[in-house]
């Protein structure tokens, strides 16, 4: 089965167990009402070696950073700040003491960055691959929570950032070209954290998530929760240097923040983005009233019909 079958297989499994105080899961992190008008977030990524990343082309001091970064994104998709992480880690027993070392440094050079804890976790050996489990706690108002349900008929839809680069860079390693920029992206993406928390905090903007399966398959979850359809106008997807269209819609793990906001807001929240950032929003579409979760794609305004799915591995 793939990786959605799975999950919902999972959320049929576990539909009748005690919730004990969490909200239903489907967004990008579960949240836990804590009082006072805030909320504790929780997120999970695990990253297998062969599956998320190549060892021979992956520098452990980047990959230590990776296997945070796309943790962070979640909690930043959710307009809150991450406080705590829990690390498990299964070597090989032929992994070198120097491999360790460099990926917690790199591990804890962007949790210091990013002011977290490390709080706990586990170690274990594995007969031959690596594998890396992040589990990150994550703070917010409730007023600033985003939710993938909250996407409204009218909403522009934003991208936070070039799209296609990590795509483009993964093409890069499989390849052997190891020291191109695209690769580098690929390997150490840069969670857009401070910029989701200053989003959460824009009641304008209302369903958020981070971009790390791609748009084609990231964007369809948001209209499946809030029972919408969208229109996306192609040339207005802002694609990186060194990829191509297809790539920016279906590449995944560029993790960019997706998110609607109001209409009438979208000029003064631009502004005020690039204003605090010095970079641009890209507005690329809208959503429309269309339950049936489905994307339009427009070209120049008319209709295309691409073959366009997000990354989906099967389990």
């Amino acid at each position: 089965m793939t990786e959605f079958e799975l999950i919902a297989r999972i959320g049929q499994l576990i539909n009748d167990l005690p919730r004990n105080g969490f909200e239903a899961p489907g967004d990008d992190c579960t949240v836990l009402g804590i009082g006072n008008g805030e909320s504790l977030l929780f997120t999970s990524d695990l990253l297998t070696e062969g599956i998320h990343f190549l060892r021979a082309a992956t520098p452990p001091y980047e990959l230590g950073r990776k296997a945070l970064a796309v943790n962070l994104s979640d909690v930043a998709a959710m307009g809150g700040r991450a406080v705590a992480t829990l690390l498990s880690i299964a070597l090989p027993a032929d992994t070198p003491d120097s491999w360790a070392e460099d990926f917690l440094r790199g591990y804890r050079d962007l949790s210091q960055e990013e002011g977290v804890m490390l709080a706990g976790g586990d170690t274990t050996s594995s007969q031959r691959d690596i594998s890396l489990n992040v589990t990150v706690i994550g703070r917010a108002s409730d007023r600033h929570i985003k939710r993938r349900s909250d996407a409204r008929a009218g909403d522009i839809i934003v991208a936070g950032g070039e799209l296609g680069a990590s795509g483009a860079g993964l093409r890069d390693l499989l390849a052997g070209r190891y020291d191109t920029a695209n690769a580098r992206i690929h390997n150490a993406p840069q969670a857009q954290t401070a910029e989701g928390l200053w989003l959460g905090g824009h009641p304008e903007v209302h369903a958020m998530i981070d971009l790390s399966d791609g748009l084609a398959s990231d964007l369809r979850h948001i209209l499946a929760l809030s029972h919408v359809g969208a229109r996306i106008d192609v040339e207005r997807l802002p694609v990186a240097a060194g990829a191509d269209t297809a790539t920016a819609v279906t590449g995944g793990e560029d993790y960019k923040l997706l998110f609607t906001v109001a209409s009438e807001a979208l000029p003064e929240l631009c502004h005020a983005f690039e204003a605090r950032f010095g970079r641009q929003l890209y507005p690329i579409g809208a959503i429309t009233a269309d339950n049936t979760g489905e994307i339009v794609w427009l070209d120049r305004g008319d209709r295309i019909t691409p073959d366009w799915h997000g990354y989906e591995h099967r389990v």
